[in-house]
């Protein structure tokens, strides 16, 4: 078996890589020139330099490949340029499945989000299934990913061989960048986490994430969407975990949305002045308004997709933390 994959270098792209060497595939990256590569050091892979940009050199990069898993994303909560992330969102998304189409990939698994899919926000759990149209998107990154899923649809009635997968909140080693999740942990880790808005995640461990695509690949239906997620946490129990891990205080300030709302408006103003990276993230903050809850039900019982420990996940994402060099000496 043979796999192609985008987003190698990143987060989740990284654990997939290493769940397919685990099995014994061959795989074959997508990395960009001059690109940060520490997520895929030492291991035995082949790597095709490129961009989501060239569709034919990716269709010469996906020759003799049977899967496709493309977890390539500009993931970020702020942007000087937002064309850009819609840019590689949706036209790389359209450029790689076109090029799989054309290289007869037997199955393509694409990596979405939960942030595409509808959410009550009241606590009940989102699922696939729950109704949502593009005016609940909040921010240009779910704007940018939930046209690229709809373009990822476009291809089912092309022939393509699709399974969607919405991976929920993943914690875990090599988060390089960080996610915005990961400087989450690392702000809390260095003592710059005082105070938090009132809102929930679910988070996953990142490995768990990473099987859940292999296994969608195996067992997903053409066609289906599913969301690989674990559990249902407030703020104030995921830093309750932090604390207990690290012996660090947890925040015990829980801040009132709306004035938070308003100096996050006056922020995203004077970034786009400076173009120096809000403090407050506008997109952040109006997404902490919604308990982001997902039931990932449907992936556990048509895939199996693991439950591991989320505990265990964000033990190893603080270790990992510290080793590489993002913790300061407190």
């Amino acid at each position: 078996m043979k796999a192609f994959v985008t987003g190698a270098t990143g987060f989740i792209g990284a654990s997939i890589v290493r769940e397919l060497l685990k099995e014994g595939a061959q795989v074959r990256v997508l990395v960009r020139p001059g690109s940060d590569r520490r997520n895929l050091a030492g291991l035995d892979l082949e790597l095709h330099e490129g961009d989501l940009s060239e569709r034919q050199s990716l269709v010469r990069a996906l020759s003799g490949c049977d899967l496709l898993f493309h977890a390539a994303a500009d993931y970020r909560l702020w942007t000087r340029t937002p064309q850009a992330m819609y840019d590689a969102n949706v036209l790389g998304t359209r450029n790689i499945l076109s090029a799989a189409l054309a290289a007869g990939v037997g199955r393509v698994v694409y990596t979405s989000s939960v942030g595409t899919l509808g959410n009550p926000g009241d606590g009940t759990p989102g699922t696939e299934e729950t109704p949502v149209d593009f005016a609940d998107m909040v921010g240009d990154y779910k704007k940018s990913k939930f046209l690229a899923e709809r373009a990822a649809e476009s291809y089912l009635e092309k022939g393509l061989p699709l399974v969607i997968v919405n991976p929920s909140t993943p914690v875990g080693p090599m988060d390089v960048k960080p996610t915005p999740t990961g400087k989450i942990i690392v702000d809390f880790l260095n003592g710059k986490m005082p105070a938090y808005l009132d809102t929930g995640l679910n988070l996953i461990d990142v490995e768990a994430c990473a099987r859940g695509h292999l296994l969608a690949a195996r067992k997903g239906r053409i066609g289906q969407k599913y969301i690989l997620g674990n559990r249902n946490l407030t703020m104030a129990q995921i830093f309750e975990m932090l604390s207990a891990l690290t012996g660090l205080k947890a925040p015990w300030v829980k801040l009132p949305y709306y004035p938070v709302l308003v100096a996050a408006y006056a922020n995203h103003a004077l970034a786009a002045v400076t173009g120096r990276e809000p403090l407050i993230p506008l997109a952040g903050v109006q997404m902490a308004r919604k308990y982001m809850y997902f039931d990932s039900g449907k992936a556990q019982a048509e895939l199996g997709l693991p439950q591991a420990p989320v505990e265990d996940a964000l033990e190893r994402a603080v270790k990992w933390f510290k080793d590489n060099g993002y913790i300061q000496n407190r």
